[in-house]
């Protein structure tokens, strides 16, 4: 076990050299830097003011010299100054990460506890009206855009006269808290109702669909109808036999859930006006402001990454003939 861990942990490494420089390539190739847009505006700005600021950014590098310096910076524990913040991105991503990760792992949470036993319910009523019902119902989800369902939600909860939930925001404003109290613990909860909402309803089609697929899958095996016929519950076979067996796909798509909330909470978080990672994120590409851009399309990699090695990792918990060598 230990071998394996160490050996994934070095690929891993390897993997996300690749990524930071297919990120920092693209992220230099777009058309425009952060002087271009921060001066745009300025008549008074001339050619050569505008190359002394890109010097003074470190923009006036080129794409190789530029990454082999934020590469290092990276085992310095230095992701570069915020152009756009003027401050180090490790402290931006710090400050507006709890926000972003709240949601994600709320939403994920829900995801799971929704999609796995509907998926089972599905399964078990196959073609039944339970069944039918359950499948329109994700392709619905899988096909709605997350801002056209937000837009909706906004619509119908915010606006036409009901003003149920807050459209946006962390909190309500013109109110003052004396701290961190329950009131305000409860107005946070209720401003994020709507985005958790979106992420769930959109999110959850996917693990659903899988966990229905592998568990008709598991139903028809010769072990199934054997259990059956020796008179085994009908509940310990559904859990206890079959749903152990689909626990090793289930565990792979989870584990790549997570990093996706947190690259999809740029639009979410941005409809919301949540001040989250994706939001940021989503300025600061209008300002091209790539230190805060490589640093957080690098929290995503190694994100993307640990989740993929938790669920091999989880692959022997959940069954007991895999062995990591």
């Amino acid at each position: 076990m230990r071998q394996y861990i160490i050996r994934r942990i070095l690929i891993s490494l390897i993997v996300l050299l690749g990524v930071s420089i297919m990120l920092y390539t693209l992220i230099r190739l777009m058309p425009s830097d952060y002087v271009d847009m921060s001066t745009s505006s300025s008549i008074n700005m001339t050619d050569e003011m505008r190359e002394n600021i890109r010097a003074l950014y470190g923009l006036d590098k080129g794409i190789v010299e530029g990454y082999i310096d934020w590469l290092g910076g990276i085992f310095r524990g230095d992701l570069g100054m915020s152009l756009m913040f003027r401050r180090p991105v490790v402290e931006v991503i710090g400050q507006y990460a709890p926000v972003t990760f709240t949601v994600a792992f709320i939403a994920l949470v829900f995801q799971v506890l929704i999609a796995i036993p509907l998926g089972i319910l599905a399964a078990k009523k196959q073609y039944s009206m339970t069944d039918y019902t359950i499948v329109t119902l994700v392709f619905i989800g899988i096909s709605l855009p997350i801002f056209f369902f937000a837009a909706i939600l906004k619509r119908i909860f915010g606006f036409y006269g009901l003003n149920l939930l807050p459209i946006s925001g962390m909190l309500t404003a013109r109110v003052n808290y004396d701290g961190f109290t329950f009131a305000k613990f409860l107005d946070y909860a209720k401003h994020l109702i709507l985005p958790i909402t979106c992420f769930v309803i959109t999110g959850c089609g996917g693990l659903l669909r899988y966990t229905r697929t592998n568990m008709l899958e598991v139903l028809n095996a010769d072990y199934i109808r054997t259990a059956r016929a020796k008179g085994v519950p009908e509940r310990t076979v559904i859990y206890s036999h079959a749903f152990r067996n689909t626990l090793i796909p289930i565990i792979t798509i989870v584990g790549s859930t997570l990093p996706s909330l947190f690259s999809g909470a740029a639009i979410t978080e941005g409809l919301f006006a949540l001040e989250g990672l994706g939001n940021i994120a989503l300025r600061a590409s209008y300002m091209a402001d790539v230190p805060y851009l490589m640093g957080f399309n690098m929290f995503i990699a190694v994100l993307t990454v640990a989740g993929f090695l938790i669920s091999d990792i989880l692959y022997a918990a959940a069954d007991p003939r895999v062995r990591l060598s």
